[in-house]
C-alpha cells in the first residue's frame, strides 16, 4: 500500500554532511508520523529522529541531538534527515519509516511501532 524509497545515502570523512531524502508513494492517508531509524554492524536498530505529520513535534536521540535535523515536505510527501558535523559512529543502514500510531507512540521510537518501512541506504562515516 505505501511504498517508502530512501536516498542521499554514501560515504562522507568525519565532520562532514549529508542529506537523506524519504518519498512516499501510494498511501491513501496521511500517515501521523514518520521517522529514520539506523543499524549499525553488530547492533540493535535505533531510532533516529521522528516528526510528526503536521510539522510541529520532533524528536531526536540524545546521540544526534544537535547535529541531525529531521524535516518534511508534505506537498512532496518527502521525509528529509540533514546530518551534519558527522562521526563515525554513525556509520550504519537507514531506514525511512512511517507510523500511524499517536505521536506518544511514535515519539518512543519503537520499530514495532512504525507501519512502513523503506529499504534502507547506507551511510559511511570514515575518519
Amino acid at each position: 500500500q505505501v511504498q517508502l524509497v530512501e536516498s542521499g545515502g554514501g560515504s562522507v570523512q568525519a565532520g562532514g554532511s549529508l542529506r537523506l531524502s524519504c518519498a512516499a508513494f501510494g498511501h491513501t492517508y496521511s500517515s501521523n508520523c514518520m521517522g529514520w531509524f539506523r543499524q549499525a554492524p553488530g547492533k540493535e536498530r535505533e531510532g533516529v529522529a521522528r516528526i510528526e505529520n503536521g510539522g510541529g513535534r520532533s524528536y531526536y536521540a540524545d546521540s544526534v541531538k544537535g547535529r541531525f535535523t529531521i524535516s518534511l515536505d508534505n506537498a512532496k510527501n518527502t521525509l528529509y534527515l540533514q546530518m551534519n558535523s558527522l562521526k563515525p559512529e554513525d556509520t550504519g543502514v537507514y531506514y525511512c519509516a512511517a507510523s500511524y500510531r499517536p505521536w506518544t507512540r511514535c515519539v518512543a521510537g519503537q520499530s514495532a511501532d512504525y507501519d512502513y518501512w523503506g529499504q534502507g541506504t547506507q551511510v559511511t562515516v570514515s575518519s
